[in-house]
């Protein structure tokens, strides 16, 4: 019973380091203001670890491509309001986020490795109405959003390399003048 019980306040002195960390490290509330996301995992893993990532990017990849996520012309009916299939696919997406982080905050999920996982409010701004825009005209205009670029250039859409080169430069140019940006 006792080792349970300094199991707990172990798991709660952790959880408290963790929150402190969030709420007082102000390099955490600048990147959280900009939307900018770090791991802030303290483990260290082999090389190798990072191979269960590749094979569950492969299934994704192959899952947008039989759902047809990454085909131009579903994409374009969306913009052009012609089919409901993306936005089924999108709706049903955002259906189960909003589950996922209810249970998350409900139950205490933590992650695999026992670190508590927490979510900070961020404030709205007018750089994210910007930032919406420029990314839906991008989406609309190319016909891919930079989740499947790399399941289309996969499935034989080679073309869509000049989108993924041109969304790399947008990133470069987004990060040399991030500070002039409206946050």
């Amino acid at each position: 019973m006792e080792q349970h019980k300094n199991i707990a306040e172990d798991e709660l002195v952790v959880e408290q380091k963790h929150h402190e960390f969030l709420t007082e490290n102000t390099d955490f509330e600048m990147r959280s203001l900009d939307a900018t996301c770090f791991n802030e995992s303290e483990l260290q893993h082999p090389w190798w670890h990072n191979f269960k990532y590749a094979f569950v990017g492969l299934l994704f990849g192959i899952l947008f491509v039989k759902a047809e996520v990454v085909s131009w012309f579903r994409i374009q009916e969306m913009f052009r309001l012609q089919s409901f299939h993306m936005y089924g696919i999108i709706g049903s997406a955002v259906v189960v986020g909003i589950i996922s982080v209810w249970l998350i905050k409900k139950f205490k999920i933590k992650t695999i490795y026992g670190e508590p996982i927490e979510f900070v409010d961020k404030k709205f701004n007018k750089g994210q109405i910007y930032g919406g825009l420029l990314f839906g005209l991008g989406w609309a205009v190319t016909g891919a959003c930079p989740g499947p670029l790399f399941a289309q250039i996969g499935s034989g859409a080679t073309v869509i390399t000049v989108t993924l080169l041109s969304a790399i430069a947008g990133t470069w140019v987004y990060g040399k003048f991030r500070e002039q940006l409206p946050h």
